[in-house]
């Protein structure tokens, strides 16, 4: 079984729901799912959309990366995901992050995530699941990353109106 971490993200829609969506889905097809709290974050790259709602869930699963990676694209797909304008607004966009300590490149996915260290919005949720966990390739803990990331952009727990 391979511990995993994925990012749980949405901007359009009900993304209350494009979140439950895919926790629920998670704990149905995973060993042992935890989540982090949900945070309210500014888009990056595209700054011309709404806010997202991020969140991180860590699993065990005996699925290879491959396999994982269709699961997760097919999850995307029962969330209304459509791949319109990269990196624009979308119903539910999951991302691997982590899969135990693998470093992978292949033609669709790359372990650990190319950008996981770059983006506030995954190292937030990400630190308060596994503060102390090593990343594959800097060797950094999560915490040691969060704390020099550059990006600025803004993360918040999220508190529904």
């Amino acid at each position: 079984m391979a511990l995993v971490y994925v990012s749980l993200g949405s901007n359009v829609g009900e993304r209350e729901k494009f979140l439950a969506q895919a926790r629920k889905a998670i704990e149905k097809s995973f060993v042992m799912p935890r989540f982090s709290k949900i945070y309210e974050t500014e888009p990056v790259d595209v700054v011309d959309q709404p806010w997202f709602l991020n969140q991180v869930a860590e699993f065990q699963t005996g699925l290879a990366p491959e396999s994982l990676l269709e699961w997760v694209r097919a999850l995307e797909a029962q969330g209304g995901r459509q791949r319109e304008v990269p990196k624009g607004p979308r119903t539910l966009d999951v991302d691997i992050l982590l899969y135990d300590d693998w470093v992978l490149e292949v033609e669709e996915l790359v372990l650990p995530h190319p950008r996981l260290e770059h983006r506030r919005h995954v190292l937030v949720p990400l630190a308060e699941l596994a503060p102390e966990r090593p990343l594959p390739v800097s060797h950094k803990t999560v915490l040691e990353a969060l704390e020099q990331v550059t990006d600025k952009a803004q993360v918040k727990p999220y508190a529904p109106a």
